[in-house]
């Protein structure tokens, strides 16, 4: 049937059999005072005005933003049944991590969490919600970490200890990730690590995991294929394809003929979406070296490199060119400094002694030194920012220095990558990003290259996971041009009960969810962040905040002074002296009036009516509506 033109059937009935009444709106106009009687207010200069004198009438008692329902309980899993629930990382790039259940085992791969941004203010990262682990806990018989990226292992300090601390399973690169970020919270339990090789098989209760390695920006990645008793699931998070103009190198050939030369086709296939949307292949990394030393053979000063401290490959890349030209290299940048201890304790640098501290570099010339630095997405506190700021310590940016951008910009970050590009532009520095030359290539396969890694693994049922949820759709249409059934075909949402059943036949999506809503970390506190603290934090940002205090005689009922005010990111104070001595007035007014006609005074009511009648007064003044605070005493 074509979606397009098919009208769902309504449902007359609730879970429960009870009609569902229907919504029948009111005729009557409505009354701002209260009920259904009264007047429209006569003739809105605008509708938008309008809109916002209806949202700002009751700003200290918000209406409630409509929560989505209780989580239904899940019925336990079936006989026969495979069980996937992607619990983060298919509604948005981050806090990846998913379950694999049947009978009474279960595996979970990957825990990661998510970057905020100006959605989320005040709160340090996103985890993937857990609640459904928790609820099973005495079933997870292991983790498997993919890879050691923050969106993938970030959220194991904070989910582990909720979870059981079961085994946890992944390369060595990741193992060493992991236990260094794990040392910055010391009062919790080691995580119970076991280091695998990229070809292993691993029991887990019922479960028998086989990692194969697979490519990526950081060493050691891997995916999974994990034997069931209908098929196997081939799991792979972020991937991409090694190429030379379009062609695979013989490693990746090699790394993937064993899923035809198995001769059985595999009962469901994972993968990454993020860069689905781009066309053709994604730049080879072996190309982005080529041009780097290409550069930096023919600079005649500083060289200094931003890029993603997780660009591991390619940083040790940057360190053995150094090494060829006689050059040393400085890292400048708390993230790509723990990132450079890893590589050592693995030696996987051939020759340290070309990396020197910032403190020797007066005694280097300058045309011998490569910076590598964090900070090319324009973050305020980085190492690359100061420099463009002139406030770095130890580094100030010449007209010899080339500046080499090394990374594309994060969704979402394009403000503050801007904000830097014109920084670096008022120095007289020479800057190359990767619009001028070929000097970043993704870690994450473009459509062509996902394509390919379908072609190479026969399936029959596919779930795109890592993306946004338009990210997954455009996977699901390149799954079907390449010729997979649409029924056989899942995009899933956070919390997505997803089922194989029927011996492996058929595959479904349960009509509940587990617990899928936001949790966060906010300082000391990591939970469900409650909407009425967001949405003040928005509402601060916007418009500030108007307190007003006000003590008040309980006996005669008059003010003992003019109130006092107290604002912050409202208005410039010293120049609206005359909307602060009008409020004063209106307040001291309105307070004394309302208070003579109490016996005792309603200091809560009191409140209400001050915080309505100001909120409305301050907008009708400045169309700014900030979060009104009155704070009324009795003496």
């Amino acid at each position: 049937m074509n979606k397009m033109n098919h009208t769902p059937k309504v449902p007359t009935t609730q879970s429960d059999g009870s009609p569902i009444k229907k919504y029948v709106p009111s005729k009557k106009p409505f009354n701002r005072n209260g009920g259904n009687k009264g007047k429209f207010f006569s003739k809105p200069q605008t509708e938008e005005r309008e809109m916002q004198r209806r949202k700002v009438m009751k700003p200290h008692r918000p209406t409630p933003i409509r929560r989505p329902a209780p989580n239904s309980p899940i019925a336990p899993i079936a006989e026969g049944v495979i069980r996937i629930i992607p619990l983060g990382g298919v509604e948005e790039v981050g806090k990846n991590m998913t379950a694999i259940e049947i009978g009474d085992d279960i595996i979970v791969v990957d825990a990661g969490f998510q970057f905020v941004d100006e959605t989320t203010p005040g709160v340090d990262y996103i985890l993937p919600n857990t609640g459904y682990l928790e609820q099973n806990k005495h079933k997870i018989r292991a983790m498997f970490i993919t890879h050691g990226h923050l969106d993938h292992i970030g959220g194991i300090p904070f989910v582990i200890e909720k979870i059981g601390n079961p085994p946890m399973y992944t390369r060595e690169f990741g193992a060493i990730m992991i236990k260094k970020r794990h040392a910055e919270f010391p009062h919790l339990p080691k995580p119970n690590l076991v280091t695998i090789e990229g070809d292993q098989i691993t029991t887990a209760g019922n479960f028998k995991v086989k990692s194969f390695p697979i490519s990526h920006t950081i060493p050691d990645s891997m995916g999974l294929i994990i034997d069931t008793p209908f098929g196997d699931i081939v799991f792979i998070e972020d991937v991409r394809v090694d190429n030379k103009d379009g062609q695979p190198t013989d490693e990746e050939i090699n790394q993937y003929k064993q899923f035809k030369a198995s001769g059985k086709e595999a009962l469901l296939l994972t993968m990454d979406s993020t860069s689905v949307e781009k066309p053709g292949w994604s730049l080879s990394e072996t190309v982005v070296v080529e041009n780097i030393e290409k550069i930096m053979r023919e600079v005649d000063g500083r060289l200094i490199i931003g890029t993603f401290a997780s660009q591991v490959e390619r940083i040790l890349a940057t360190i053995e060119l150094a090494a060829k030209y006689g050059k040393k290299v400085i890292i400048e940048g708390r993230s790509m400094k723990s990132n450079l201890d890893i590589v050592k304790q693995l030696n996987l640098i051939k020759d340290p002694s070309v990396i020197i501290g910032i403190n020797e570099m007066d005694n280097i010339p300058m045309d011998r030194i490569v910076m590598l630095v964090t900070g090319a997405q324009g973050e305020e506190f980085a190492a690359l920012m100061r420099m463009a700021s002139n406030t770095h310590k130890n580094v100030k940016l010449r007209q010899t220095d080339t500046i080499l951008l090394s990374s594309s910009i994060i969704p979402g970050n394009h403000a503050s990558v801007t904000k830097l590009k014109d920084k670096l532009y008022r120095t007289d520095a020479k800057i190359i990003t990767y619009l001028d030359a070929d000097v970043h290539a993704s870690g994450h396969g473009n459509r062509e290259e996902l394509g390919w890694i379908h072609e190479q693994i026969p399936y029959k049922f596919f779930i795109p996971l890592h993306g946004n949820h338009h990210m997954l759709q455009q996977h699901k249409k390149l799954a079907i041009e390449l010729g997979t059934k649409e029924e056989n075909i899942i995009v899933p949402d956070n919390g997505s009960v997803i089922e194989i059943f029927d011996e492996g036949k058929k595959i479904r999506t349960l009509d509940v969810r587990a617990p899928h809503e936001v949790v966060t970390v906010d300082g000391f506190s990591v939970g469900n962040i409650q909407e009425v603290v967001m949405r003040d934090r928005h509402a601060l940002a916007a418009n500030g905040i108007f307190v007003i205090v006000a003590s008040i005689n309980v006996k005669t009922k008059k003010l003992k002074k003019s109130p006092d005010i107290i604002s912050r990111g409202f208005v410039y104070l010293r120049e609206s002296q005359n909307l602060l001595h009008d409020t004063r007035r209106r307040v001291q007014r309105l307070i004394e009036q309302k208070a003579e006609t109490m016996s005792p005074v309603d200091f809560d009511k009191l409140k209400d009516l001050v915080a309505q009648d100001v909120t409305k007064h301050l907008f009708q003044q400045t169309a700014k509506s900030p979060i009104v605070i009155p704070v009324i005493l009795g003496v």
